[in-house]
């Protein structure tokens, strides 16, 4: 009788396992299931050129329709599951049907969180930034949108993508974060300054300390107020204040939980047939020596590489170095590494007039130890980062700060 593997999620996380897992021998069936109905799609350009440059869902589409049926991979889309049945193993679905499996993929990834501000509930042309139903949404209210107002609540990596998306496609845009600074939660204030200006040099208005507390309508607008009594009249709200971690199902079939599903480092989780991936593992990882949960696509990839591995009786051990990336504007950023914990930035510019010029890079170091590299046009940086963090190879400080120094690894050795 032919074993059955079942994947909860079909975004980058699940599809990538499923097609892993025919690269690695598994002759058994493989079903994907998710509540989402389109065919699995990129998210990443959601906030970015899909928002500007396409209403054609096919170009963000992770693989064919012909793709799916070539490798015998079974897609079960807008379908939600509503219960993991570990003594039977099997899902229970929301028609109270059921389905069996061998091994279980938790791919589940996370939803937006809504704040609760007074008043959300009821506003007009509110819409988080997650699927491309959500896209669809925001492209119609600002077609029919007579001045075009957007107020984006969350100033993170979502939100700065969306505001620069939005003004490209004419809105007047205000973003509203709560924190002193943009940016704060994952970079330096450095980065959080230049992107600051640079939002400002677009003429959109980026504001900090700005909570929140209400929104209320007027003449078929929205009425965004602020704890400080500021007030934003808004045709259209984007929410992208952060996420919540689909783990339910796991708690509720008491998988360990913390923040995420637990997994080891072949990303199983406490029960020998299920595997967790993506944005909703919490998994170990041996470069920083600390438990860590990624949204990242490079995350959700290499997992599945390894989940299929393990599924298929050939374990590896997942070992990898973060990396992420943000289009605004004529801007790409790319990060490599994990900042948190550094006590030490060296700014590096490389081009251009100003304290940042049109190429720069931060390096964040604990001590002597390069923890992440944020390289803004300036993929050599980016490169250099990732050996030096790969290696845990010494760096020479005083020759990366200084800009004479040519950025290459034999110039920066200890």
């Amino acid at each position: 009788m032919k074993k059955i593997c079942i994947v909860i999620g079909a975004s980058h996380a699940g599809v990538s396992l499923a097609f892993y897992l025919r690269k690695e021998g598994w002759e058994g069936d493989i079903v994907l299931f998710d509540s989402d109905p389109e065919l699995p799609y990129h998210r990443p350009p959601l906030s970015k050129a899909y928002l500007t440059d396409t209403n054609d869902i096919q170009k963000i589409q992770l693989r064919s329709a012909e793709s799916y049926k070539a490798e015998n991979i079974e897609l079960r889309l807008g379908v939600t599951v509503k219960k993991i049945d570990r003594a039977n193993k099997c899902i229970v679905l929301a028609d109270n049907s059921q389905q069996n499996y061998d091994k279980l993929v938790i791919a589940s990834g996370a939803r937006p969180i809504i704040p609760p501000i007074s008043g959300i509930d009821t506003a007009k042309n509110i819409f988080p930034i997650r699927t491309a139903a959500n896209i669809a949404e925001i492209r119609n209210a600002l077609s029919k949108s007579k001045t075009k107002k957007v107020v984006i609540i969350g100033g993170g990596y979502i939100g700065l993508e969306a505001a620069a998306s939005l003004k490209k496609l004419g809105a007047s845009v205000t973003v509203l974060e709560r924190e002193k600074r943009i940016l704060a939660r994952v970079t330096a204030p450095e980065m959080s300054d230049y992107f600051q200006q640079l939002h400002y040099k677009n003429n959109v208005e980026v504001l900090t300390t700005k909570n929140v507390t209400s929104i209320s309508h007027e003449n078929n607008q929205n009425i965004v107020s602020c704890q400080d009594n500021t007030q934003y009249k808004a045709d259209i709200i984007i929410v992208g204040v952060g996420i919540y971690v689909n783990k339910e199902l796991a708690e509720d079939a008491a998988i360990l939980c913390n923040n995420g599903i637990c997994v080891d480092e072949t990303t199983k989780t406490n029960d020998s047939n299920i595997y967790a991936i993506g944005d909703c593992s919490f998994h170990y990882n041996p470069h920083y020596d600390r438990h860590i949960r990624l949204e990242s696509v490079q995350n959700a990839i290499d997992q599945a590489k390894v989940t299929a591995a393990s599924i298929c009786d050939r374990p590896i051990k997942y070992d990898t170095i973060p990396w992420f990336w943000s289009d605004q504007y004529d801007i790409k950023l790319q990060m490599v590494g994990l900042s948190q914990g550094y006590n030490q930035i060296i700014l590096r510019k490389e081009s251009g007039e100003g304290i940042y010029g049109d190429s720069f890079s931060v390096w964040y170091f604990s001590n002597d130890t390069l923890l992440a590299v944020d390289a803004v046009n300036n993929a050599k940086a980016y490169v250099i980062g990732t050996k030096f963090i790969k290696t845990s190879q010494k760096m020479n400080k005083e020759k990366l700060a200084n800009t004479e120094t040519v950025l290459k690894p034999v110039n920066l050795i200890d």
